[in-house]
């Protein structure tokens, strides 16, 4: 017997709700203007790793199932349909299937059916004929051996092993269905989705555009005209921008501790969210590399991090030490306090960690006399560079001499895939805050975003293990032995997780700032502008 989590009767209350909605007070119309921190290398979410995508191109899309766009927590409760209307897991837990809703038209007017969704996660799996040009969500998937069309509106995945995250896999603003009748060259220039909006236009280091899906399956929705998207690099001038009225929203996530205090004084009438992100500014270190193939050296760069240094002076004090996943409160699964301050390097003792570190590298040759000269690479955005100035600084006590070499957004990831790179600044972002999500894809050997080469065979078999696991203290207790492990191992040491600023205007309405999903929450199909009588200043 089939045990249903969702049915039909759900999705149609939900759908109903959304488009009932303007009698309350929504206004249609309007262009949502958002800044945009740098220029994307291309507009495919399934071939991208940052932010700088999923943000302005979530709203094009739509997924089978989908975090609540307005709770801001991810959690297991809190997934949603969406293209799907309701799904099931058989006895075994291995097979799960989809209902699919009809009458669903891709923005060329084709129809959206099951072969659309088979489609999609044969080419994430890799084994389509037409090949993507990187592939960072592969790992993923895994555990899934085969999709099934049942017809035009059921889809099977079938699965080797149970697996409790795979919900949580389809739910992350990384997994939308792309149409089966484009290629993936076509979707990185012009995608095409079913979402709310319509991509109408990129024009790099200008602006990215997207205007209303006025055939938008579900009705009265979106409320907007359109969203545009005004690439800013420099913060500060993002800043006075967002000010003077120019903008309705400063990019997501971006704006830190410092500048938001700036914000709020010029313009009190601004609603400011300072949070976590679910990212980790992290040290990835190429094993491949001489002599970073030392398990010494590596120990002792991780052992020469002043955690507190950068979070008082990138963010007042304000973000947070962690291991891999995100920290509590935000974080479900995150290390707790007493056992994070327990791991090498997290006990606050710099001066005592400093001079371990000094003596491992003099044991290997290095010292006052002799220092190693490197190139520290860093995506040339001011969340890496900052952080970069800090780490090249503290490197300096052990003997490290490095220099940063900035790459910009568009070849950043083809560099850490490639591994290209000795020593880099990196900002580990997490698709849903689930483990499976963060080890599959950064972790285990071979995963498509183990940028450092770390292979720990035994690690592959926990993270395999607690991804069985179907009770959720029992698995956490797994989880939190993973991280301890990782971090003992400086797997890629993980300096901090930041928290930062989103600035809305008063007159942006229904949107919902999310704690531990920055790549989930951008369908923005509810969001709606109460603006002025007189307008924008």
């Amino acid at each position: 017997m089939m045990r249903r989590l969702f049915v039909a009767l759900v999705a149609s209350v939900l759908v109903a709700t959304l488009s009932a909605v303007p009698a309350m007070a929504q206004h249609d119309g309007g262009i949502l203007r958002i800044l945009h921190r740098d220029s994307p290398g291309d507009m495919s979410i399934h071939e991208e790793t940052s932010n700088s995508v999923i943000t302005p191109t979530m709203g094009v899309f739509n997924n089978l199932i989908l975090y609540d766009q307005h709770i801001p927590q991810n959690r297991p409760d809190t997934i949603r349909p969406e293209l799907a209307t309701e799904w099931a897991w058989n006895d075994t837990r291995t097979d799960l299937t989809l209902k699919l809703r009809a009458g669903v038209k891709w923005h060329d007017g084709k129809p959206f059916s099951a072969a659309d969704v088979v489609c999609t996660w044969d080419r994430i799996r890799g084994i389509a004929a037409e090949k993507m040009r990187i592939n960072p969500r592969q790992g993923w998937y895994t555990n899934v051996t085969g999709i099934e069309a049942k017809g035009p509106q059921e889809v099977v995945f079938h699965l080797q092993r149970p697996q409790p995250s795979f919900l949580a896999f389809l739910a992350a603003g990384y997994s939308p269905v792309y149409p089966c009748h484009t290629t993936p060259a076509q979707m990185r220039t012009a995608p095409i989705g079913t979402g709310p909006y319509r991509f109408v236009e990129y024009k790099r280091n200008e602006y990215i555009r997207l205007e209303k899906n006025r055939d938008y399956w579900k009705p009265g929705l979106p409320y907007l005209d359109g969203i545009e998207f005004t690439i800013v690099p420099n913060r500060a001038t993002a800043a006075l921008g967002f000010v003077a009225g120019k903008f309705d929203m400063t990019f997501p996530y971006e704006m830190p501790v410092p500048i938001v205090k700036d914000i709020q004084t010029q313009a009190p009438a601004a609603q400011c969210v300072l949070s976590p992100n679910n990212l980790s500014v992290n040290l990835l270190i190429n094993r491949a590399v001489p002599p970073f193939d030392q398990p010494e050296i590596r120990e002792a760069m991780a052992l020469a991090l002043d955690r507190k240094s950068f979070i008082d002076i990138l963010s007042e004090g304000k973000s947070d030490q962690g291991g891999a996943l995100l920290p509590p409160p935000e974080g479900v699964w995150g290390l707790p306090p007493d056992m994070l301050r327990a791991l090498p390097g997290y006990d606050g003792n710099v001066a005592q960690n400093r001079a371990k570190a000094r003596s491992l590298m003099e044991a290997r040759g290095y010292g006052a006399d002799k220092r190693l000269a490197v190139k520290l690479a860093a995506r040339n955005v001011p969340q890496h560079r900052d952080p970069s100035v800090i780490l090249i600084d503290q490197l300096k006590s052990i003997y490290i001499d490095a220099e940063m070499e900035p790459i910009e957004t568009a070849i950043w990831p083809v560099r850490l895939t490639k591994k290209d790179y000795a020593l880099a600044l990196n900002l580990t972002g997490s698709g849903g805050d689930d483990p499976d999500i963060q080890f599959y894809e950064n972790y285990v050997c071979g995963a498509s975003r183990n940028f450092s080469g770390y292979c720990n065979k035994e690690i592959d078999a926990l993270v395999d293990a607690q991804s069985r696991e179907t009770d959720f203290a029992k698995r956490r207790a797994m989880v939190w032995d993973i991280d301890k492990r990782l971090q003992q191992d400086f797997a890629r040491p993980i300096i901090f997780h930041p928290r930062s600023g989103t600035c809305q205007q008063p007159w942006v309405k229904n949107v919902t700032i999310n704690g531990n999903g920055m790549y989930t929450g951008w369908r923005l199909e509810d969001a709606w502008l109460d603006l002025p009588a007189v307008g924008r200043p």
